[in-house]
């Protein structure tokens, strides 16, 4: 009685253990063998734009009338005037009383303070002709006279308390100065018009009128270069004094002189320009044609060492931290978007990490996500390069850990629940997680955000035509899913989380082989819009992450039964083997066969793959008669556990399989070995197949497998034991020849020594490991059948 209950204990079919209760060491080693398999699969690959400009070929801003330009012209005129009053954003009111004028009691002086008209008619017209001279000096960009001039800038710009300062009629607005050591020293014969600017401890300046020539006649290399010394030069004095931003009160001068540079086209004079004017807190009309001007110049990659050799990108993203959406949304839109194309040069986006872009990201989308809807499109425009500038920098491995600290992922969702009907924006945050995910610390950070799943699943079925954004949204949930039990329970347990995803594989399930099948029950009705044309391989991508998601919900034990219990999913598995071939779409097969595996693991009455088991037993000979190694490998898995039926197992034999299941015990692959072994197992359970297993030499074959990789793998060991005992266990060792019987004698009682069977692992730390596989998958089988073969004199 107790031989027959070891032999039945020994006996039982081969299933994939599952021990939810105690994980020991060694089925820590066994999960990488387990029925339940997580799968896995390449990140979609994200093209790159083949020309720089705010919105791509692919963008649904693309024919719109309505969005802000990439490509436009700008000259010195398109700039406003500047004002050199400090902006104190605060408007004063008007005054409730009109103001008079004190009238002197003296008559003589009364006359003395109103102005009078010249006496001489003369005198009258040439002063009237100074004037309009003098505005029209003022009102026009394209008309400034040269700078000339001899004064330290902290001494023009900002007159210390006993120095007076010049009048307008001595210093007209148009007038700049020069840097240059030294006091004031105005000579009898220099006008306003001979002013320049200097750098300091040089006699000799740049005029601009020899500016204006280089407009007609192009600029030269020598003279570029000293302009943007000067620039340079500039704006370091003027930072020494203290005098940037709007401190400056001859901040308007210098700004005419920069806006008039500007039409010399000069990519590297005109970053060092639009630096300056930055500094000086531009605004309005100014500040936007700024942002316009570096946002041209990063449009040519051939630019973007210039950016390297510019602090530009610091002031760039001051602009971010500092402006207002409400009163400067185009500006920030140029912005970002010149942040976005330097993004995709490697060199710079080390910069942007350094210069803590990612932190100014954030607050920029906490801004964003707190418009009035009046100013909603706008910021949607913003967020489109804000979010393809991040989709860039997550490429980089130390943008990961920022990303976490700075809540960047949770901030995403926010966006995405704001603008969830802007493709545009969704497509580039799914492009965004789908890389993050793939890194433990931010899927972790990404699977507590409350509702992500919820969200995820309104996008899928919102956008389900859109093939690139669907593939991310599915590749992002499959990586969530792939080692979280609590991930997987709370997808599966989203309101319509099947539904949606069902209806998604159905809309995808390419059926041009078969034209006249039927839809299944529960597919999406009729009345949904078709998907647009796509590839077979756009198709199959998104069917490959969507039977991921299923097959890594299916390891949970609470979902995997409800799972493999729902007909309409086991059809449309079939129906994909069905239509499939594996030489066109052998990632999509190989997935489908490891979710069939994982829900053939449960076996409740109501399961659909138990219901239709002979059928998908027949599906899996395409993949075993197959030339991939995955794909036969999956099938014969899969054959592992549907074997546990006779039903089965008798097709398995009136097929023929079986000759191909002994075949793969020759693999050199112990996972091949493994899963073949797997399936001897339960083909030995029935006595009548003992004799058609041994002509095929299955008996010899495992104890070859036995020896060759029992050492490096006793989980391996074990279940060729096992497969051995089911095969001769039953009285008919004389399977075995005398050769073989002591050749598994001699094995058995090598590896049954622990300090020989351990002595070929080299890894002190996986030692333990081995020692507890050792001891709980392969000694107590590996004793049985040791009994079992020796002569009852040796036993005793």
């Amino acid at each position: 009685m107790a031989s027959m209950e070891r032999k039945h204990d020994i006996c039982s079919p081969f299933i994939s253990r599952r021990n939810a209760l105690r994980k020991t060491s060694a089925e820590i080693v066994s999960e990488a063998r387990q029925s339940l398999r997580v799968q896995s699969t390449q990140r979609p690959f994200t093209p790159r734009d083949g020309h720089r400009q705010l919105f791509g070929k692919s963008s649904v801003r693309a024919d719109h009338d309505n969005r802000p330009p990439s490509t436009f012209s700008l000259h010195a005129q398109n700039f406003d005037a500047p004002d050199s009053r400090p902006g104190s954003g605060t408007r004063l009111s008007p005054l409730d009383h009109k103001p008079k004028f004190p009238v002197p009691c003296d008559a003589e002086e009364a006359l003395k303070a109103f102005p009078q008209p010249p006496a001489d008619p003369l005198e009258m017209k040439r002063e009237l002709a100074g004037a309009r001279a003098r505005l029209l000096r003022a009102g026009s960009l394209t008309t400034l006279p040269p700078v000339e001039g001899h004064t330290d800038v902290t001494e023009r710009l900002n007159p210390g308390p006993g120095q007076k300062q010049p009048s307008a009629k001595r210093l007209p607005v148009t007038d700049h100065t020069k840097v240059h050591s030294g006091s004031l020293k105005l000579g009898p014969h220099r006008t306003p018009c001979e002013s320049r600017i200097m750098q300091p401890g040089v006699d000799s300046g740049v005029r601009l009128t020899d500016c204006t020539k280089g407009q007609r006649t192009g600029s030269s290399e020598g003279s570029v270069d000293r302009l943007c010394d000067l620039c340079d030069h500039l704006h370091g004095t003027l930072a020494e004094a203290d005098m940037l931003g709007r401190r400056c009160k001859r901040r308007s001068g210098i700004l005419r002189t920069l806006f008039r540079l500007i039409d010399l086209n000069s990519a590297q004079l005109n970053l060092h320009i639009a630096k300056l004017c930055l500094a000086l807190c531009v605004s309005g009309n100014n500040l936007l044609n700024i942002c316009k001007l570096i946002f041209q110049i990063s449009r040519s990659e051939s630019n973007d060492i210039l950016f390297q050799n510019n602090s530009i990108i610091d002031s760039l993203l001051g602009v971010l931290s500092n402006e207002d959406v409400s009163t400067s949304g185009e500006a920030l839109l140029y912005c970002v978007g010149t942040l976005k194309f330097l993004s995709g040069n490697g060199a710079i986006l080390r910069l942007l990490l350094d210069k803590n872009c990612i932190g100014v990201a954030q607050k920029l989308i906490q801004r964003l996500n707190a418009v009035e809807k009046t100013h909603f499109t706008i910021a949607g425009h913003i967020l489109v390069q804000l979010t393809a500038t991040l989709r860039n920098l997550a490429d980089h491995p130390d943008s990961r850990p920022l990303f976490v600290s700075f809540s960047v992922q949770s901030e995403l969702c926010l966006v995405l629940c704001h603008h969830r009907r802007d493709q545009d924006i969704c497509t580039n945050i799914s492009r965004i997680y789908s890389k993050l995910s793939s890194y433990s610390e931010c899927r972790l950070a990404l699977a507590q955000i409350p509702d992500c799943y919820r969200l995820f699943l309104e996008l899928l079925s919102k956008h389900h035509q859109k093939q690139d954004l669907v593939v991310r949204l599915l590749f992002t949930l499959g990586n969530l899913t792939a080692k979280s039990d609590e991930a997987r329970r709370q997808l599966f347990q989203c309101e319509g989380c099947m539904d949606t995803l069902l209806q998604l594989y159905n809309s995808y399930q390419r059926r041009d082989a078969l034209p006249h099948t039927p839809s299944h029950t529960g597919a999406p009705s009729p009345s949904k819009p078709p998907a647009p044309p796509m590839s077979a391989q756009e198709e199959d991508d998104v069917l490959v992450k969507l039977v991921r998601v299923l097959a890594n919900m299916s390891i949970q034990p609470a979902v995997g039964p409800a799972v493999a219990t729902n007909t309409t999913c086991i059809q449309l598995l079939m129906e994909t083997v069905e239509l499939r071939s594996v030489q066109e779409s052998e990632e999509l097969l190989v997935n489908v066969a490891a979710t069939i595996n994982n829900l053939s693991f449960y076996q409740e009455e109501s399961s659909a793959i138990r219901h239709s088991q002979l059928t998908i037993a027949k599906l899996m000979l395409k993949l075993v008669l197959s030339s991939s190694m995955d794909a036969m490998l999956e099938a014969t898995r899969v054959y592992g556990n549907l074997s546990r039926s006779k039903d089965v197992r008798n097709f398995i034999m009136q097929n023929k399989v079986h000759q191909f299941v002994v075949t793969l015990l020759d693999s050199k692959s112990t996972e091949m070995c493994f899963s073949a072994c797997g399936v001897l197992t339960n083909l030995a359970l029935d006595p009548p197949n003992w004799v058609s297993l041994s002509l095929e030499g299955a008996a010899a074959k495992l104890v070859d497998c036995l020896r060759d990789f029992g050492p490096g793998d006793w989980q391996l060991a074990g279940q060729v034991c096992q497969a051995l005992w089911n095969l001769i266990g039953g009285g008919t060792e004389k399977l075995l020849d005398t050769t073989e019987r002591e050749s598994l004698l001699e094995t058995l009682i090598t590896y049954l020594d622990e300090d020989v069977a351990l002595k070929w692992i080299q890894n002190e730390d996986m030692k333990d490991f081995h020692r507890a596989c050792w001891e709980l998958e392969f000694l107590p089988v590996a004793q049985k059948l040791m009994k079992m073969l020796q002569p009852p004199d040796l036993t005793v």
